[in-house]
């Protein structure tokens, strides 16, 4: 008489616990924990402060829209380096817009703010998309083009917070059960683009499209479309960080934005984000943008000196570049073994 051996169920959390523990994104937070963890023991008040935990969520929020935004590009095998530019621009108009239009609701300026940065995404994105020129070459062009258009704008003026109404300004310091609230818009942007690239079918076309852009056309994906889309959504995310930046620091000119395309791209790149394309989750890039700006927290607490401030920041770049090689080298290797074996 046969019996039936029934396999044991395997767990579900146990794999779960796992696949968590394997993620490139889960040594960039221990990372993250370890930054807190040393810099409050050496001083309590950097996070037990009154501020200290509404800065830690508060500081890189702005960074994390723009770090979302930029993922999504380089997963494609581009880069944006024109962030910084188009949420200076972005910013600009949402404080001229309250100066020239009295009266006019807060929500129609997000959308201005929205709609203006994915039309310079656009402006990127047909150029990479139609021209065939390298998004590195095109969007260093447009980062001193829209520069240009700002300062041709703003001049020496500036938008002071006095120009804005304070229910708008509000909007920066506002916290719900001590949670900033440009933390969780941020919040819930991560987890919309999270959801969209792990779950749908264009979210995974990036994939498709930044692990080989040649092969992904032969396949039949509409290449030049998904390189819109995600120069268009990089712009419109930065069009939001430009509206927030407005609310959260009040004061704006011609320079604001300056720097922040280095910031938006290391953060990706720290957070596991392959700068070759093909790999990596916005989850990770908004994790790198949190590590990254809490560094700059951290370090001169710790008494670490500017210069070597910035030597950590690209100490961590290169340190994720070299491991982003080996990982893909490893699994060159595993694919060629396993060819074998099965010719074999």
């Amino acid at each position: 008489m046969s019996t039936l051996t029934v396999k044991p169920a395997p767990n579900v959390v146990l794999h779960g616990l796992g696949v968590f523990l394997r993620a490139r994104e889960t040594s960039i937070l221990l990372a993250l924990l370890l930054v807190i963890v040393v810099t409050t023991i050496k001083n309590p008040n950097f996070l037990f402060s009154s501020d200290g935990f509404r800065d830690l969520l508060l500081t890189p929020s702005i960074l994390i829209l723009v770090a979302v935004g930029q993922a999504i590009v380089i997963i494609t095998r581009s880069v944006d380096l024109s962030v910084g530019s188009t949420l200076g621009l972005t910013a600009y108009l949402t404080g001229r817009l309250f100066l020239d239009v009295p009266g006019i609701p807060i929500i129609v300026v997000f959308l201005a703010g929205i709609a203006f940065g994915a039309v310079l995404g656009l402006i990127n994105g047909a150029l990479v998309a139609f021209a065939k020129v390298p998004a590195l070459v095109i969007t260093l062009g447009t980062l001193y083009a829209y520069r240009g258009v700002n300062v041709l704008w703003a001049g020496s003026d500036r938008i002071n917070a006095s120009d804005m109404p304070k229910n708008f300004l509000a909007l920066g310091t506002t916290e719900y059960l001590s949670i900033p609230l440009l933390t969780i818009i941020a919040l819930i942007v991560l987890i919309a683009a999270g959801w969209y690239m792990r779950n749908t079918r264009g979210g995974r076309e990036f994939y498709a499209i930044g692990s080989e852009p040649a092969a992904a056309e032969l396949y039949g994906l509409k290449v030049t479309k998904r390189i819109l889309v995600a120069f268009i959504a990089c712009g419109a995310l930065t069009g939001l960080a430009g509206v927030l930046y407005a609310a959260r620091y009040g004061t704006i000119n011609s320079q604001a934005g300056s720097g922040l395309e280095l910031d938006a791209v290391a953060a990706a790149v720290i957070g596991g984000v392959a700068i070759f394309g093909g790999s990596g989750t916005v989850w990770g890039a908004a994790i790198g943008a949190v590590l990254l700006l809490t560094i700059n927290r951290a370090l001169p607490i710790l008494g670490v000196q500017d210069f070597w401030q910035r030597a950590v920041v690209g100490a961590l770049i290169i340190g994720a570049i070299v491991l982003d090689r080996l990982l893909a080298l490893r699994q060159s290797r595993k694919l060629l073994e396993s060819r074998d074996d099965s010719n074999d």
